[in-house]
């Protein structure tokens, strides 16, 4: 699976979730994906519903940072975002408490 499916297949699954379950996950969320099938999309997800774009935006709360490889796996379910951060795997600049709410965002 490509980086580009992964968040067509996280866009479907966003925008399949109410707003009420979204709730605790508003803010922009940038990933900056490297290695093999790099590439960097955002995650927007506000009163108005959910958006998954690729490309950077400048308002984000919080970057993510982590190998492409890694993404996927955590995309999955094959890797907890909090066991790839205390690995190295995964780094966050901006908002931790955003960074925190990815399992949530993402499963």
């Amino acid at each position: 699976m490509t980086t580009k499916e992964v968040f067509e297949e996280l866009k479907g699954r966003l925008e399949g979730k109410g707003s009420a379950q979204l709730a605790n996950s508003r803010g922009v969320y940038q990933f900056a994906l490297t290695g093999e099938d790099a590439a960097s999309y955002y995650v927007a997800v506000g009163d108005d519903g959910v958006t998954v774009a690729e490309g950077t935006t400048e308002n984000a709360g919080v970057t993510i940072t982590m190998a492409a490889s890694d993404f996927k796996a955590l995309a999955q379910g094959a890797l907890n975002p909090m066991s790839a951060f205390m690995s190295g795997k995964l780094s966050v600049a901006g908002d931790m408490s955003m960074a925190l709410k990815l399992q949530s965002l993402i499963s």
